[in-house]
């Protein structure tokens, strides 16, 4: 179990650390990488380590949770437990406590979250939603609401109809069923401190989540960006991405944005400790990391 906490402003936010592993080849996982690319890389991606030595892409899978003094706000549920998940043995019907062990440690339970933010409906983002209970998938946070782009979910439901995709029929529409879900658009305000802005691409309605007034002070990626070596190369592709060109411009805009202001980024697969300044690098950007 790992949880770290840090300030973000006058907010509070929490990592849950489910697992951080060497997760897929690099050469699979960012279609575009040639060996020649990733072997002028490989030395900078040891600290911290983004590529082990079997040369995959050392990926970290967490939730952020955000404190306002008013709500509790998980940002991304994980993997989660009991899930079926044949073909990746790590998460196929996992049963540990380390999701709610580290919830345990912040002084949390399930229920005292009050949102439940997806930037977008991919199996490890919507794990937690769900839990077996008595046989049925029920959802995890009672008291929660969970906000779910109207048009990211309206797209896999109808995949799903088509062929059932296992993590929107187990992890999203028990959501749904208990009327715990909300559909928003993807520059919805929560508050005046918690906002959405739309970072599509990987997904075809994702977002991303900005923290303090006017969203300058921090901001939790999703899956916009997965590996520091693509921030140093915004063009690599994610092999499962939704639009390739328009997640590579997404990632373009967001680092061009970020790039050499104060804002805290909150990168949702990057190693450990995950969050820095966008810094840029030559042609491209780099996370200089908060180690404190």
């Amino acid at each position: 179990m790992t949880t770290q906490t840090f300030k973000v402003g006058d907010l509070t936010v929490h990592r849950i650390i489910e697992m951080e592993c060497g997760f897929t080849p690099a050469l699979e996982f960012l279609p575009k990488l040639t060996p020649e690319l990733l072997n002028e890389n490989r030395q900078w991606m040891k600290t911290p380590e983004a590529l082990d030595p079997q040369d995959r892409l050392v990926l970290c899978f967490q939730s952020y949770i955000v404190q306002t003094g008013r709500h509790n706000i998980l940002v991304d549920s994980c993997v989660g437990n009991d899930k079926n998940r044949p073909a990746r043995p790590l998460w196929h019907h996992k049963k540990d406590t380390v999701f709610m062990d580290g919830l345990k440690k912040i002084g949390l339970s399930v229920n005292d979250i009050h949102f439940v933010l997806c930037t977008h409906l991919h199996v490890d983002h919507v794990g937690w939603n769900t839990r077996l209970e008595n046989g049925r998938w029920v959802p995890t946070f009672p008291n929660a609401r969970y906000l779910f782009s109207k048009t990211e979910l309206d797209f896999w439901l109808a995949e799903n109809a088509k062929e059932e995709v296992p993590p929107i029929a187990d992890s999203v529409i028990p959501i749904l069923e208990a009327k715990r879900a909300d559909m928003v658009r993807s520059d919805h305000s929560l508050n005046d401190l918690v906002s959405l802005i739309p970072t599509p691409g990987h997904t075809i309605d994702h977002y991303a989540v900005t923290l303090g007034k006017g969203g300058k002070e921090g901001v939790i990626t999703g899956d916009l960006i997965h590996t520091p070596l693509q921030a140093r190369y915004p063009d690599l592709a994610m092999r499962i991405d939704y639009d390739p060109l328009q997640s590579s411009a997404t990632r373009w805009k967001f680092l061009e944005t970020y790039c050499d202001t104060s804002t805290v980024c909150c990168f949702a697969h990057f190693p450990t400790p995950s969050r820095g300044y966008v810094k840029r690098w030559g042609d491209g950007f780099k996370c200089e990391y908060i180690t404190g």
